[in-house]
């Protein structure tokens, strides 16, 4: 899961990073306007944390400019101003939550856990696909009731693959989604392949039939109900 952090105190910014990072998301940072709107033009989050008060405008005109973009990520306003019509408008303009400074990180990891589950998987934790259960509370994957062992990446990947069933996905967004260092710049995909062929070897030995098919000269598709 990937999260963009918008907040100019870099402190706060990386502790919550840190924190999210150890509960298994994958963090870029913005701490201005001109950055976030080029990540959110650029590439797709899961979740935003978006601070309103940033030095060069206000955080509004991200949530803006994901409205006029027809964009889908959840956002949490997080800001010291607890003032009900910030906190109004930033829900007309389409954020999901707005917690307030100062805030437990727990809280928010739990609010960004909501978000997600709500926006991505209709409000549950498990996803099916195939006889193969994804529970992204617990983070296990089972086929036919047995447990398979994956890596995090290997986790990630097939998460994002089954958030997007049915459509092919290029390379590029996969490397995108897995590296998230937000670069875009990638010498080759081997390491796709070799996540790739990983997670089928381990799906495929807990006797799941293989629905994850390489689109050629595009990317991968998970072909399922």
């Amino acid at each position: 899961m990937k999260i963009l952090i918008i907040e100019d105190e870099q402190a706060l910014s990386k502790s919550i990073a840190t924190y999210l990072a150890a509960e298994n998301y994958t963090c870029e940072v913005a701490a201005d306007c001109k950055t976030a709107l080029d990540r959110i033009e650029t590439f797709e989050y899961d979740c935003i944390l978006l601070d309103i008060s940033l030095p060069d405008g206000n955080g509004l005109q991200v949530l803006q400019a994901l409205k006029r973009d027809h964009k889908t990520e959840g956002v949490i306003i997080i800001s010291a101003r607890d003032s009900i019509d910030d906190r109004i408008k930033g829900l007309q303009l389409g954020a999901d939550d707005y917690l307030t400074k100062p805030f437990h990180l727990s809280e928010l990891s739990a609010r960004i856990a909501a978000v997600i589950r709500r926006r991505r998987f209709s409000g549950s934790n498990t996803l099916e696909a195939g006889g193969l259960v994804l529970d992204t509370q617990a983070r296990t994957v089972k086929v036919k009731d047995q447990t398979v062992d994956l890596t995090r990446k290997e986790y990630d990947l097939l998460l994002y693959l089954i958030t997007n069933r049915n459509r092919v996905i290029s390379k590029h967004a996969i490397a995108e989604h897995l590296s998230g260092d937000g670069e875009g710049l990638f010498d080759n995909y081997d390491f796709i392949y070799a996540h790739m062929k990983n997670l089928k070897k381990k799906l495929l030995q807990a006797g799941w039939q293989d629905q994850i098919k390489a689109v050629y000269g595009m990317g991968y598709k998970m072909d399922v109900p």
